[in-house]
């Protein structure tokens, strides 16, 4: 294999790896089907002979042009659109014509300049019939050299320029064919359009393309009279002829083969890179958003335990207040000038209510009550805040429906719009008395577990009074059993000793137990308020993440096949 040959299916073999990813990225982003049959058509042609493509107006000459390249009418002319499909001129020894889709027809002639390259005759792209300029303009991609054939009488009007824009995005290489120059009386005349078109064709393509004046039916009458050279010279054909064969050599022929889907590649990674990027732009936001709604998430998460802290040290203080009178009430009870009282097991549990519990239950209630009241109000204000924070949401272009975007930010709006009436429809619903009731039940029934108790219809200050009152008997039957065995053995000091150190544990026991069934309880409560509203924000938040991260992977896989069709158009172009 030569050094030519070697470097070819190298750039052969990097450019379809290059597109085959641009392809697999198309085919994720749903783009545009006349897009991504544009890529694949371009990359068959690699293997194609050289496609040189004609186009222009109706009426402009093209097919008198291409008549004149073939050295003879082999296609039909008219004033009125004559080429209703795109056909592919091919060499073939006998003419032949045959379908190859509905809009593309295959036509075999034996005409020598087919046989190193073939020709496309396209419609009118200002045909009265839509759909012929469609087909022109879907054909472009294909295109290896694009031939653009105006008419002296009118050159480049306006649905030229807007043609010849489609070819500029396309990135192919283009020339200017001004026909029927037999038109124009004076050689300044012609000078004038050939400027007029030159600087048009800067203006619009910010390039100098090369620019013809002929005259197709001049040229076509000097070559049916034996090739008359003089004819075809004045008739300016010989000299774009002459460009073509220089031009279109076999080195520029293979350059401009590669190059073709190189453009193709360019123009559709710009595209969807631009679509990315944009759609990147609005995914930095909502990602911004859901870090917002996180952070206040993490804030409530916060303020609540703090708050939470403060008011169990409260109940906490309560507690102690009761273990610190529980030890003033032993000191004072458990003696041996009470030794009468202390057998008297109803009279002590009474004192001990009197002097140690007091009104604890009471006051524990409120606390709690309080706790719950100032819980449900903060589930309340979270709510509304995070209702506040999604009706700031910024939504998608009002362009969206027409554009490729149109499914994804249908997605982001619909998700969003969820997210909103749930909100909105939780702050509606919300009955702050049913919710304070739930926790306290919830809560009724933790202590109850605790100090192994039933619950029935009591409230939770009953519940907690059924438990004081459950260790006022314990430590009233501790005390007696000590004040008994006391009388035996005349031994108050060590006895008190030790009943005060099992009344001690008993009410360090109970206050450890309610300190931890109410941090469990209450904690419990704050973590489903934070996963009541993650799970609100879930729809959303997925979604986001998952698209913002599939966006930035396609974004880079895009930037690899750019920086590829970069080199590879460099190269390319340096050969």
């Amino acid at each position: 294999m030569s050094l030519l040959e070697e470097r070819v299916q190298t750039w052969r073999r990097e450019e379809r790896e290059a597109l085959r990813v641009l392809r697999e990225v198309l085919i994720q982003l749903k783009a545009d089907e006349q897009d991504r049959k544009a890529l694949d058509d371009s990359l068959a042609q690699l293997d194609d002979l050289f496609l040189l493509v004609v186009v222009g107006e109706f009426n402009a000459g093209k097919s008198a042009l291409i008549n004149a390249l073939l050295g003879e009418a082999l296609l039909p002319e008219g004033v009125t659109p004559t080429t209703t499909q795109v056909q592919i001129l091919r060499y073939g020894p006998e003419p032949q014509v045959r379908p190859l889709a509905p809009e593309l027809m295959e036509q075999l002639l034996p005409a020598d300049i087919l046989q190193d390259l073939s020709i496309v005759d396209t419609p009118g792209t200002n045909a009265v019939i839509r759909e012929h300029e469609i087909l022109t303009a879907n054909f472009i991609p294909r295109a290896d050299l694009v031939i653009f054939v105006t008419s002296a009488d009118r050159p480049f009007t306006e649905s030229e320029r807007m043609f010849m824009g489609q070819i500029k995005d396309w990135g192919k290489k283009l020339v200017l064919v001004v026909n029927k120059i037999d038109l124009l009386e004076t050689p300044e005349d012609r000078e004038t359009i050939r400027n007029f078109v030159a600087e048009n064709a800067k203006q619009l393509l910010g390039l100098e393309p090369p620019i013809f004046l002929v005259s197709a039916k001049q040229a076509l009458q000097a070559k049916a009279d034996g090739h008359d050279f003089t004819r075809l010279q004045a008739s300016g054909f010989a000299t774009f002829e002459s460009y073509l064969k220089e031009t279109l050599d076999q080195k520029e022929r293979l350059r401009l083969k590669f190059l073709n889907p190189l453009g193709v590649g360019m123009r559709l990674v710009r595209q969807y890179k631009a679509l990315l990027l944009e759609r990147k732009t609005w995914l930095d936001r909502d990602m911004d958003t859901i870090r917002r709604l996180d952070d206040l998430l993490e804030v409530y998460r916060q303020d609540m335990e703090r708050g939470f802290e403060l008011r169990m040290m409260e109940m906490d203080h309560l507690l102690l207040e009761l273990e610190s009178r529980a030890h003033a009430f032993f000191d004072e009870t458990i003696r041996l000038g009470r030794i009468f009282d202390l057998v008297n097991k109803k009279r002590v549990q009474e004192e001990f209510k009197t002097k140690v519990i007091q009104d604890i239950p009471q006051l524990l209630e409120e606390r709690v009550e309080s706790l719950i009241d100032w819980l449900v109000e903060a589930e309340l204000r979270q709510w509304e805040a995070l209702l506040d924070a999604v009706a700031q949401h910024r939504p998608g272009p009002e362009d969206v429906p027409q554009s490729l975007q149109a499914p994804f930010f249908a997605r982001r709006e619909t998700l969003v719009g969820q997210l909103k009436r749930k909100a909105q429809a939780i702050l509606a619903s919300y009955d702050k008395e049913q919710e304070a009731q739930r926790l306290a039940q919830g809560l009724q029934h933790a202590v109850a577990a605790t100090a192994a108790l039933q619950v029935g219809a009591v409230g939770l200050g009953a519940l907690l009074t059924a438990v004081a009152t459950t260790l006022a008997a314990d430590v009233t039957g501790v005390i007696a059993a000590s004040a008994l065995a006391a009388l035996g053995l005349f031994i108050i000091p060590a006895r008190r000793r030790r009943a005060s150190a099992e009344v001690r544990e008993k009410v360090k026991a109970l206050r450890q137990n309610l300190s931890r069934t109410l941090y469990q309880q209450f904690h419990h409560e704050i973590q489903r308020s934070i996963e009541a509203f993650q799970n609100a924000l879930s729809p959303f938040t997925r979604f986001v993440r998952a698209e913002h991260q599939r966006v930035m992977q396609l974004l880079d896989q895009l930037e690899d096949v750019e920086e590829t069709l970069k080199r590879l158009k460099a190269e390319v172009e340096a050969f």
